[in-house]
């Protein structure tokens, strides 16, 4: 079955930097276009940035253009969030799905917090 799973996330000052790691399992993870996604309290959770199969793709939402990059490795079978210059708002729970408009999978991983807090 299908597995996803986040980590790499923690606690951080505003303007610091994390990576995070999503590794996936139980699909041919090559084939498929790759998201991160996250959910803020009492918020919906919102698509942040996608990478086709492949890689010759990226999209990321406004407010982290410049700031995340989004890559792959197909070897690994993992996908990765850089994420620099961190600002309070980007706390929230992230995960990761297949897909590059919508979630491929209904079931999620557990996530991993990124709080951005002085």
């Amino acid at each position: 079955q299908v597995q996803l799973v986040e980590s790499g996330g923690g606690l951080v000052q505003p303007g610091g930097s994390l990576r995070l790691s999503c590794a996936a399992s139980g699909f041919l993870f090559s084939w498929y276009a790759m998201s991160w996604y996250r959910q803020a309290p009492r918020m919906e959770r919102e698509l942040v940035a996608a990478i086709s199969a492949g890689g010759s793709m990226i999209k990321n939402i406004d407010s982290v253009k410049g700031r995340f990059t989004i890559s792959r490795d197909d070897s690994k079978n993992t996908v990765y969030l850089q994420m620099n210059s961190l600002k309070p708002d980007d706390t929230a729970v992230y995960y990761c799905n297949a897909g590059f408009e919508r979630p491929q999978w209904d079931s999620w991983g557990q996530g991993t917090q990124v709080t951005v807090s002085s």
